[in-house]
């Protein structure tokens, strides 16, 4: 009887660890939560505010007058629907383009088999390690070169193909059973068609998590479109977001300019929430084998 009271005291003591560990968690988790979405939040307050309401002292976070004029003020004044439409068109061009080429390449590393692949596949993800400011003075030259300058093609062409990506869907790619692709070429489909048909649909969750990156990642490119989009038809919502700050007078306009990056940020939340169920999935399962 004593035994089973201590063992019962036990487990009791036990649950209560776990309960008061994951509260911990939460409250961590919370306050971390807290710190990041800050920034975001007191930009969104900004932009809702009056010249003399940003530079206001002691500062508030609400606003005493809602001024959602504020928005159609910075979209007019920033020519944001040509900017908006060049940064969608350059984010969709690449972000189809390495889903595309990842996903094949990734496709060939890991399921084919071919002399000196595990060699090619190294040589290849290698090129993570270079920085990309290595290659800005050559990716010019040869963008000059083509007769690209100042065009979009200058900021999609080079970078629809990636070694992290490709290395990515590859790691993901070798956790497929190897009996699916038997069974489709007993039913007569060939490399390509096995590729398209049976191992793409099972890699939506890599797919999602690199589609989520690419769009962020390009949407917010600065450096490289900065150097090579000269003309102003051409410019993307970064670089129209950091000259809004130059058209001004005498007083920066941080309420337009809040509104204007708020523009900038919400298509990257919508991408991450619609493809968020994915996200993690695709994060931790691209990593569990190694080898194929």
């Amino acid at each position: 009887m004593a035994g089973l009271n201590a063992r019962q005291g036990g487990g009791f003591g036990q649950r209560q660890s776990k309960i008061l560990m994951d509260l911990l968690v939460y409250v961590v988790l919370s306050v971390v939560g807290v710190i990041f979405i800050m920034p975001f939040a007191w930009m969104v307050a900004n932009s809702f505010k009056d010249i003399r309401g940003i530079y206001q002292y002691p500062p508030t976070f609400i606003p005493e007058v809602w001024q959602f004029q504020n928005y159609t003020e910075a979209w007019t004044l920033t020519h944001f629907d040509l900017g908006f439409l060049n940064s969608a068109m350059v984010a969709a061009a690449v972000v189809l383009g390495q889903l595309f080429t990842a996903s094949l390449a990734g496709y060939a590393f890991a399921r084919l088999r071919f002399p000196g692949r595990d060699k090619i596949f190294l040589l290849y993800i290698s090129l993570m390690m270079v920085p990309f400011t290595v290659l800005l003075i050559p990716l010019y030259v040869q963008m000059r070169a083509f007769g690209w300058v100042s065009t979009l093609q200058a900021v999609i062409i080079p970078f629809l193909f990636t070694p992290w990506g490709t290395f990515m869907m590859r790691q993901f790619m070798v956790t497929i059973p190897r009996e699916l692709e038997d069974a489709a070429r007993i039913d007569g489909c060939g490399f390509f068609r096995t590729y398209w048909l049976i191992i793409l649909p099972l890699t939506k969750p890599a797919l999602a998590t690199l589609a989520i990156f690419t769009f962020v990642n390009t949407w917010n490119s600065f450096q490289w479109p900065l150097i090579v989009l000269g003309k102003p038809k051409v410019k993307t919502l970064p670089l129209l977001l950091a000259s809004f700050q130059n058209q001004s007078g005498m007083r920066t306009p941080w309420h337009l300019i809040m509104a204007a990056a708020t523009f900038v940020v919400i298509p990257v939340l919508i991408a991450f929430v619609v493809g968020q169920k994915y996200y993690v999935r695709g994060i931790v399962t691209s990593g569990i084998k190694g080898g194929g």
